[in-house]
């Protein structure tokens, strides 16, 4: 069960929900490119050449280091819900420590968003809430932000 299920009153509406968007995963698809060219140098290497044991220690590294990315992203991506309701937004970060916040719909005085050449592409973007008292929420690579925006905003 999603924390938000669990937090959310009986007589409140879903109306937008999202997570962040995969190009979090931009490191670990970087490290597997990388182990592709170390691949490809090692299939041109005779194997008693010098070269190929640094080849081959350089292609454990870069693929652990791709492991460790991936599940990095992952357990963000995963552990990352934000959801817009009639009455608040509540975020929550993190599947062990956990980071939540929420903010009351009527409390939001704008919501800013920015979004890069590639993030207007792929669909992904940073949204700002600010709410009264000068509390601000920074989300960083929501996917989906426009819409996140609009919904906020029609709440």
């Amino acid at each position: 069960m999603k924390y938000y299920q669990r937090v959310i009153r009986p007589d409140e509406r879903v109306a937008f929900f999202c997570s962040i968007h995969w190009i979090v995963y931009w490191a670990a698809i970087g490290f597997l490119v990388l182990d592709v060219v170390i691949l490809l140098l090692l299939a041109g290497t005779p194997s008693g050449d010098n070269w190929h044991a640094v080849e081959t220690v350089a292609l454990i590294a870069c693929t652990a280091l791709a492991l460790l990315a991936f599940l990095r992203a992952y357990s963000r991506r995963i552990g990352t819900e934000i959801v817009v309701t009639d009455r608040r937004i509540i975020f929550k970060r993190g599947l062990i420590a956990r980071h939540t916040v929420e903010m009351n719909v009527s409390k939001i005085e704008t919501v800013d968003v920015e979004q890069s050449l590639l993030g207007r592409v792929l669909g992904y973007g940073d949204v700002v809430i600010r709410g009264t008292g000068g509390t601000f929420e920074p989300l960083l690579r929501v996917d989906h932000p426009l819409d996140l925006r609009s919904a906020i905003l029609v709440g």
